[in-house]
C-alpha cells in the first residue's frame, strides 16, 4: 500500500512522539504514567510503566523506521491505544492529577483523544486499506 507524503509526515511525528513518550515512562515522567494504572491490574504499577514505556519506544520505532511493515505496525499501534485507554479511564474515575490534567474536565476532554489517535495511527499507515486486502 503506498502511503502519501502528508501521512508519512503523520506517521513519522506519531513515531517520534510515541518513542518519546516511550523514554519518558522509563525515566522523568515514571510517577505521572502511575497515575494512569488501574487498581485492577495485576502486577505491580511500576512494572506496568515500564513495559508499557518499552512497548512505545518499540512501536514509535517501528513506525519511523518499517516501512515495510507499516501497515501492521500502524495496527499494533492502534491495538496499544485501545489497550491502555482503561488507564484514561481509571485517571478520570479516580481524580488522579497528572501531566496537568488537574480537574474532571481536562481527564474528560482528554479521553476523546484517544479516538484520534487510534484514527491516526490507521490513517497514516494505510492499516486498514492493508487489512481488508491482504488476503488478495
Amino acid at each position: 500500500m503506498k502511503t502519501t507524503t502528508v501521512q508519512n509526515i503523520f506517521r513519522i511525528v506519531l513515531g517520534l512522539a510515541m518513542t518519546y513518550a516511550g523514554v519518558t515512562h522509563l525515566t522523568v515522567a515514571r510517577e505521572e504514567f502511575q497515575a494512569q494504572v488501574p487498581t485492577w491490574v495485576p502486577i505491580g504499577v511500576d512494572l506496568v510503566v515500564i513495559l508499557s514505556g518499552i512497548v512505545e519506544i518499540g512501536l514509535g520505532l517501528g513506525m519511523v523506521f518499517l516501512k515495510k511493515y507499516r501497515a501492521q505496525v500502524g495496527l499494533a499501534l492502534a491495538l496499544f491505544y485501545v489497550l491502555i485507554f482503561p488507564g484514561n479511564i481509571a485517571q478520570y474515575i479516580h481524580h488522579r492529577d497528572a501531566f496537568g490534567l488537574d480537574t474532571d474536565t481536562a481527564r474528560l476532554i482528554r479521553l476523546f483523544f484517544q479516538p484520534v489517535l487510534i484514527a491516526w495511527a490507521l490513517w497514516s499507515t494505510n492499516a486498514l486499506k492493508w487489512w481488508k486486502n491482504r488476503r488478495s
